[in-house]
């Protein structure tokens, strides 16, 4: 094992300061905790070339970058922009499954054999419209925060919009879910029916969490209110 990776270490337990009050997509967290395990690794050797003892050297190092509460905020917005464009990226992926759906319960006029009953068919309509938004806000918000739109000003409330985007769709394709498991017991082509109600389902299951752990992330993000004292 690496010398700097032994317990009781203080890079290890700078690193795992750090880690602890971070949230965001695993593997960027990941490799963003390893880079920066990395960083202290080389700045200590550094200083121990210098002729500083391996402990001063590590201390030394620690005390360069500053305290995990300095850096949290600036490593937590660049893993809440990660989290929101991987919930942007699942919503684009998914929300198609939506419209799908709706094209099995399309409405005699359209020429094609209705699957369900017409209720069924009318909420379909609007759930694939609700979902439509969603991807079509998620694909804008993929743009506006990839490439070189990175280094520009993010909009503070973009990645908690992102987030209420993700629920939105997930919502939608929970109740397309049911709205499909309740077709399925009254069209003549269930099967069908109910395969679009499994896909449906498992687009809620990829995209809530998502969706969740956007808002988390998003909250992380929000400034904080100062507190006054009284009579200060």
């Amino acid at each position: 094992m690496n010398a700097s990776r032994r317990a009781g270490d203080p890079i290890e337990e700078y690193v795992a300061e750090l880690a602890g009050v971070l949230h965001g997509p695993s593997r960027t967290k990941a490799r963003m905790i390893e880079e920066m395990r990395d960083g202290l690794a080389d700045t200590a050797a550094a200083y121990r070339e210098g002729g500083l003892p391996h402990d001063h050297a590590v201390r030394r190092a620690v005390e360069e970058f500053g305290t995990p509460e300095e850096l949290a905020p600036a490593c937590q917005r660049e893993l809440t922009v990660a989290q929101a464009r991987h919930t942007a990226r699942t919503v684009v992926l998914t929300a198609p499954f939506l419209v799908a759906c709706w094209y099995l319960l399309l409405p005699a006029g359209s020429g094609v054999e209705p699957l369900g009953p017409r209720t069924v068919q009318l909420l379909a309509v609007h759930l694939a419209g609700v979902a439509g938004v969603a991807a079509l806000f998620a694909a804008a918000a993929l743009a506006a925060t990839g490439g070189l739109a990175r280094r520009l000003p993010l909009p503070h409330r973009l990645p908690l919009a992102v987030a209420w985007a993700g629920t939105t769709a997930s919502v939608a394709m929970a109740l397309a879910t049911l709205a499909l498991a309740v077709a399925s017991l009254m069209a003549a082509d269930w099967p069908l029916v109910a395969i679009a109600g499994v896909l449906a389902a498992a687009s809620h299951a990829l995209t809530a969490p998502s969706a969740r752990a956007c808002r988390r992330c998003a909250r992380l993000l929000a400034p904080q209110p100062v507190a006054t004292g009284v009579g200060g």
